[in-house]
C-alpha cells in the first residue's frame, strides 16, 4: 500500500526506479557476466561460476527478476537434461554502456584490490 503523504514525483524518481528494479547486490554482476559472453547465451552454471559467492537461490531470484523487467531473456530447450540459456535483450544491451562507464569510473576512483573472503 502506498502512503498518500508521499509525493508522486518522489516515487517516480529515476534513481529510485533503477534501484528498485536492479539495484540489488547481484543484478549488475549477472548483467556483466552475460555481456562478457560476447553475444552468446550463457547457461546457469556459467553465470554461477562467475558468482561463486552468490547462493543458488539468490542467483535464481536475480535471473527471474532481470527477465521480468526485460533486461535478459531465458530460453528453455526441451531436452534431457533440460537446457536453459540466458542472454541480454535489446533493453539489456542498451544498459551496458552505462554499466561499463560505472565500472571504468570505479577503477579510476577506488582502490580495486581483491577482497579476501574468510569462511
Amino acid at each position: 500500500m502506498v502512503d498518500d503523504t508521499i509525493p508522486g514525483d518522489y516515487l517516480a524518481c529515476p534513481i529510485r526506479q533503477v534501484i528498485s528494479k536492479f539495484g540489488d547486490k547481484w543484478s549488475l554482476v549477472v548483467l556483466y557476466s552475460i555481456y562478457n559472453a560476447q553475444n552468446s547465451a550463457l547457461r546457469y552454471r556459467d553465470i554461477k561460476s562467475a558468482m561463486w559467492d552468490c547462493s543458488p537461490k539468490m542467483l535464481s531470484a536475480t535471473l527471474k527478476n532481470l527477465e521480468r523487467i526485460g533486461l535478459i531473456s531465458r530460453v528453455a530447450y526441451p531436452e534431457v537434461p533440460p537446457r536453459v540459456e540466458y542472454s541480454l535483450t535489446g533493453r539489456g544491451k542498451s544498459l551496458m554502456p552505462n554499466i561499463l562507464s560505472l565500472i571504468d569510473w570505479a577503477k579510476r576512483n577506488f582502490d580495486i584490490t581483491p577482497i579476501r573472503v574468510t569462511e
